[in-house]
């Protein structure tokens, strides 16, 4: 069996061919983006012209976020996972592959400029209905499909990683799906080391 690391310990033979997908995933993203060289044009299959000043984009993640997995009564959205305190600990982790990094960032500009070519608004400003309209021409291509299967692979990380991680405060996520976690987590400071494949 090859053991791997996640952030929430060894990964088990079930989840090994998940991240084995993932792996493949961002490999097609390294591609598209070198393919792309960072162009909405070629990424999104969108105009350029316009462009609008580079808003904050942890105010898009979260929008965007929030529009991914919104908060019901019955069940946690992504404010009470702490997606976004989750995404700035992806962001921010050395570990994680400097071109993911940028993937996740550069799709909130993508995105911004193509709500200000249409609606003359960031994306966080537009109406729930505009931007399922402007999320769905996004997926509509293969980059914007990548970039908004990213965020949701880190939104069910947020959901069931470790609180340690930055998402999933008090095990929120785990007791909404009544799951018990692996133990031992890992405490307030602390990380599981990443082990050699």
């Amino acid at each position: 069996m090859i053991r791997r690391s996640g952030p929430c310990g060894p990964v088990t033979p079930t989840t090994a061919r998940l991240q084995d997908l993932r792996d493949e995933l961002l490999s097609r993203r390294r591609f598209l983006i070198q393919a792309a060289g960072g162009t909405v044009t070629l990424l999104f299959g969108l105009p350029t012209a316009g462009a609008v000043d580079a808003p904050d984009p942890w105010a898009t993640l979260d929008a965007v976020t929030r529009h991914l997995l919104p908060s019901e009564p019955d069940s946690p959205g992504a404010v009470e996972i702490r997606a976004l305190d989750y995404l700035r600990f992806v962001v921010d982790d050395v570990r994680v592959d400097p071109q993911t990094r940028e993937f996740i960032l550069q799709g909130t500009r993508w995105l911004d400029d193509l709500a200000e070519q249409q609606q003359q608004l960031t994306f966080a400003a537009l109406s729930v209905d505009n931007k399922e309209d402007l999320l769905r021409q996004v997926a509509a291509t293969q980059a914007g499909e990548n970039w908004i299967s990213t965020l949701l692979t880190y939104l069910f990380e947020a959901l069931l990683s470790a609180p340690a991680y930055g998402g999933n405060p008090d095990g929120i996520g785990w007791r909404w799906l009544e799951i018990v976690p692996g133990f031992p987590l890992p405490g307030p400071g602390t990380r599981y080391p990443e082990l050699p494949l």
